[in-house]
């Protein structure tokens, strides 16, 4: 049996803390009716929900078998790839969540994103400890077919050919 790439499943689990926060204004952090300074501490966890969702839309590359990349993930692969090693080392992102998720935590209404950014990152820390790393999975260039371009040699002989008596035509019988 193969070895659990333990980084996938941080992904999967930060992208739905970041889903949790960010695309849900309003139910994220930002409760209305409360006061300007609740409401500012509140849109901390959307403005993060939105960051870890950038970060954690692009899927890494499987080390063994194909990866299924999500719909418009490669517009985000570029930006993943310009921070470099920000973004690549899984022990930076399970620092990072953690940051985000510790000042979360005390807003009841950004519970539930908060654990689960928790949970990520400490399974981005196990993939840090075990080796993973994020990669980009790359497009390969698509081959055109070559016409002809299964036969190496052209033939040095012609095709064998029966012999001349043989060559003659039958003639045809019931007319």
């Amino acid at each position: 049996m193969g070895q659990i790439e333990w980084a996938m499943w941080a992904n999967e689990q930060a992208l739905a803390a970041g889903l949790r926060w960010g695309l849900w204004p309003g139910f994220g952090g930002c409760v209305p009716g409360l006061g300007v300074v609740s409401r500012v501490w509140g849109l901390c966890p959307d403005a993060a929900g939105v960051l870890v969702c950038l970060l954690e839309y692009p899927r890494s590359k499987r080390k063994k078998g194909s990866t299924m990349e999500r719909c418009g993930q490669k517009y985000l692969t570029a930006v993943v790839k310009l921070l470099g090693p920000l973004t690549r080392n899984y022990y930076i992102r399970a620092v990072l969540h953690a940051a985000l998720a510790v000042p979360a935590g005390f807003l009841l209404s950004t519970i539930l994103g908060t654990v689960c950014l928790g949970i990520a990152s400490g399974i981005y820390l196990l993939a840090a400890v075990r080796g993973e790393e994020w990669r980009p999975i790359e497009q390969k260039p698509r081959e055109r077919p070559q016409v002809g371009g299964t036969i190496k040699q052209p033939p040095s002989n012609p095709p064998p050919r029966p012999p001349p008596d043989a060559r003659k035509k039958q003639p045809e019988v019931g007319g």
